[in-house]
């Protein structure tokens, strides 16, 4: 099975391999998908872009044994990716999907003006099942959902299009702005996420209700924030929901994984607003 990945006005074929079943049905389900291309910041050698489903790793595969060209899916950090060269030090366990099917160069080049323009644009891109697939067997369906609809149709509008307060937090320049409410905002935003996939990994050594009031918690305060530093409004609503949603008798195992996709969408569209590699090379400047 191959997927089209596309941006730029290029395309690039993705050979599916593996038997990392759960996940492969889990992105299945969810194409074709328009995403959004975020240049790295740590490791380097890929591109990436928010995946719309959580799911455990499958093979573990560790992120420094992928090779140039894997796709990937990365558990916590809740990316699709692919790498084009060796990454640089971090540790943790991926689930490898497949392989780019194409040479190499061209994701090496489009991560190069990614790196360059990220903050300046958005590069969009979608990913989709190529036409004249071998017939496969059809992904699983999606369980079904008990949760309110209001968080339901809250997470499709976030998915869809950057909410407008996200959008206007780059607007001001007064003190110190836009730097601070940003960084504020993307700080608080991606701890938020990363803390929810610790609460979800400790089901099974802490009771539930531990689990519910932590979340809440966590919600509470990054809300709290984005609210009173940043001046934001319509996302930090949808965090208090979402904190209301843990004190009321819905599934757990499928409220947090609802309120980790929430979370990363929350981060991923704040790290869109950054131009990472202007500051980075600031920073140096003004190191040396």
């Amino acid at each position: 099975m191959r997927l089209l990945f596309s941006a730029e006005g290029q395309s690039w074929p993705i050979k599916l391999t593996g038997n990392a079943e759960r996940t492969r049905n889990a992105m299945l389900r969810n194409l074709p998908l328009e995403l959004q291309l975020h240049t790295p910041k740590i490791a380097g050698s890929h591109i990436y872009w928010h995946a719309p489903f959580v799911e455990d790793v499958e093979g573990a595969t560790h992120v420094l044994d992928a090779p140039a060209g894997a796709f990937i899916y990365w558990p916590v950090r809740q990316f699709l990716e692919i790498t084009f060269a060796p990454l640089q030090a971090e540790t943790a366990q991926v689930t490898v999907l497949g392989t780019l099917d194409a040479p190499i160069e061209g994701i090496a080049a489009l991560a190069a003006t990614l790196k360059r323009e990220q903050g300046r644009r958005i590069l969009s891109g979608s990913l989709a099942l190529v036409e004249g697939n071998a017939p496969a067997p059809a992904p699983a369906p999606a369980p079904a959902t008990s949760l309110p609809a209001d968080i339901l149709s809250a997470r499709a509008a976030l998915w869809a299009k950057c909410p407008k307060d996200i959008a206007r937090v780059t607007a001001s320049r007064a003190i110190m702005h836009p730097a601070g409410p940003v960084f504020a905002a993307e700080a608080e935003a991606r701890v938020l996420h990363e803390f929810l996939w610790w609460i979800r990994d400790a089901r099974e050594q802490r009771s539930e209700q531990v689990l519910r009031q932590t979340a809440a918690l966590a919600l509470n305060k990054t809300a709290t924030r984005l609210r009173d530093f940043c001046h934001m409004e319509e996302t930090p609503a949808l965090l208090f929901r979402l904190e209301k949603a843990m004190a009321e008798p819905l599934d757990f195992g499928v409220l947090i994984d609802e309120t980790i996709i929430i979370a990363g969408r929350i981060g991923a569209w704040l790290d869109l607003l950054i131009p990472w590699n202007d500051l980075n090379e600031a920073f140096r400047a003004a190191l040396d």
